[in-house]
């Protein structure tokens, strides 16, 4: 309880109390990295300004906490004098920085980056044509992603199949200049993963 500690103590008992409510299940817990922070903003830019980006907030926090109020505490015992103190909290803040940047530049290897999603994920899928043609210059198609969520796009066909509305084709390639998806005729009989 006495300085520079003190500092630290009462921030160290709030971060002691957030994660026991999460142990608990009081308090979710988001496990995501914040990516690489370009686009962060608040505690999380300020993190991520600090080179403490990529893991979650709260455990750059927590980390943070913990070290300065350690480094605090042990250097609160080894010198008494008021300027000697004041250069124990600095010499703190740095260690505590110091550690948490090596911890976390430890756990941004663990942690797993995000997959984007992109366009080309498309390719292999079953789409359903939702234009009363397709053609090399005209078309869309309903498609479902992975996750469940279905998008409209735009295909286009090389051969001289027929399309309509309602017809099933297999996405088979992506262009990306003119922002379509190639498709050609599936028959769901040649499906290896149909269900038998």
């Amino acid at each position: 309880m006495s300085f520079p500690t003190v500092l630290f103590t009462f921030l160290l008992v709030v971060i002691i109390a957030y994660w026991v409510l999460v142990v608990s299940g009081v308090f979710g817990f988001d496990g995501g990295g914040d990516g690489d922070g370009s686009e962060a903003t608040g505690a999380t830019g300020l993190l991520s300004g600090l080179g403490l980006g990529g893991v979650p907030a709260a455990v750059a926090v927590s980390l943070l906490v913990a070290v300065a109020w350690f480094a605090s505490l042990v250097g609160g015992t080894l010198f008494t004098s008021t300027p000697a103190l004041v250069a124990v909290l600095v010499a703190a803040l740095v260690c505590a920085w110091a550690c948490t940047r090596l911890v976390v530049l430890s756990l941004r290897r663990l942690v797993p980056k995000e997959r984007v999603p992109s366009r080309a994920d498309f390719v292999g899928r079953v789409c359903v044509v939702r234009t009363s043609r397709v053609g090399r210059a005209f078309g869309q198609a309903e498609v479902t992603s992975a996750d469940g969520s279905s998008a409209l796009v735009q295909v286009r066909q090389t051969g001289d199949e027929v399309f309509a509305a309602g017809s099933v084709a297999l996405i088979f390639a992506y262009d990306s200049p003119g922002e379509f998806f190639w498709v050609m005729p599936y028959d769901a009989e040649l499906d290896p993963d149909r269900p038998i």
